[in-house]
């Protein structure tokens, strides 16, 4: 069974700050999925979700699939993922607003690019000697996850995705366009010149998650 952290959801229980973590994880999903990844009858994970919903943390969707009773999916609302931390949103969108007002977009582009600078360093010291694109994609998840991103990556097929389900400095990217930017920069930078990365989901433009697909380029 999978596990996460529950740190903050003070006003649950446990089993509901699993499944808003899984449902924050993996996207919208049926009570007999959730019921399964917690250990619940469906009955029991129902009744969960049934409070859950009426906190405002979650919101039930039917979805038709052909031939057959729609499928009840549930999925976490604006309010439910204002439960995972933006850190210090406000105060970072001031501090944003007030560069911005005082340097100029081009003294705003040059904080943004020492951040970056410092932040591709310390990357690209962890994956040295790390020649195996798995080895770069497992510590950036790790550093991305104690950054607060909920990062993980797999393989389908030829390609490798890296993903991002949890942005702890949403507010400040959507303020600030600039940090995305530089953020897919150092993503190709740490990942090195094989690959090709490019942002297929995008947080900030109303997906779920951020994901990257990854390309290995024939040499």
């Amino acid at each position: 069974m999978e596990k996460y952290s529950t740190h903050g959801f003070v006003s649950m229980n446990q089993t509901q700050k699993r499944m808003l973590m899984y449902l924050k994880m993996h996207g919208a999903q049926p009570a007999s999925a959730l019921a399964g990844k917690i250990g619940l009858t469906n009955e029991g994970a129902r009744q969960h979700l049934m409070r859950m919903a009426e906190e405002g943390w979650i919101s039930p969707e039917s979805q038709s699939k052909g031939v057959g009773r729609p499928v009840i999916l549930y999925q976490i609302t604006e309010s439910g993922n204002g439960l995972f931390p933006d850190t210090h949103a406000e105060l970072t969108v001031q501090l944003l607003t007030s560069v911005r007002a005082l340097f100029g977009q081009a003294g705003l582009d040059r904080l943004i690019q020492t951040r970056e600078q410092v932040t591709l360093q310390q990357y690209q010291s962890g994956v040295e000697g790390m020649d195996r694109l798995e080895d770069r994609l497992d510590y950036l998840v790790g550093i991305r996850s104690q950054e607060g991103y909920m990062a993980e990556w797999y393989q389908d097929g030829d390609l490798y995705f890296l993903v991002e389900n949890h942005c702890p400095i949403c507010a400040a990217a959507m303020q600030c366009q600039g940090l995305c930017r530089a953020e897919l920069q150092n993503f190709r930078q740490t990942l090195g010149d094989r690959v090709r990365v490019e942002r297929v989901d995008h947080i900030v433009q109303g997906a779920r998650r951020c994901a990257y697909q990854i390309t290995p380029l024939n040499d």
